[in-house]
C-alpha cells in the first residue's frame, strides 16, 4: 500500500470531507479512499466507467425511445465532410 500526504486542503474541502465522513460512518481515510475510487471509476483495481449498473435495465420501449432520440446523431452531413 502506498501512503500519500495531501497538504493545503482548502477549508471548504476539509469541511465537506468531514461531513461526508460522518454521513458514511467511516474513518476519514476510508472515506477519502472510497471517494477517490468512485470519482476515478476504480473498484478493487478494476476501472469502471459507471455504466455497468445501467446494463439491462431499459425496457424495450425505453430502448426504442433512446434509439429514436439519437438517430439524428447517426446521420452524416455530406456537406460538412467535403
Amino acid at each position: 500500500m502506498k501512503h500519500i500526504t495531501i497538504r493545503n486542503i482548502p477549508p471548504e474541502v476539509a469541511d465537506s470531507l468531514e461531513m461526508e465522513r460522518r454521513r458514511r460512518g467511516k474513518s476519514l481515510n476510508q472515506t477519502v479512499i472510497q471517494i477517490l475510487r468512485q470519482s476515478l471509476g476504480v473498484s478493487q483495481g478494476i476501472r469502471n466507467n459507471g455504466l455497468r449498473r445501467l446494463a439491462g435495465t431499459w425496457t424495450p420501449e425505453e430502448y426504442r425511445q433512446f434509439e429514436a432520440a439519437i438517430a439524428p446523431t447517426e446521420q452524416i452531413d455530406e456537406e460538412l465532410w467535403r
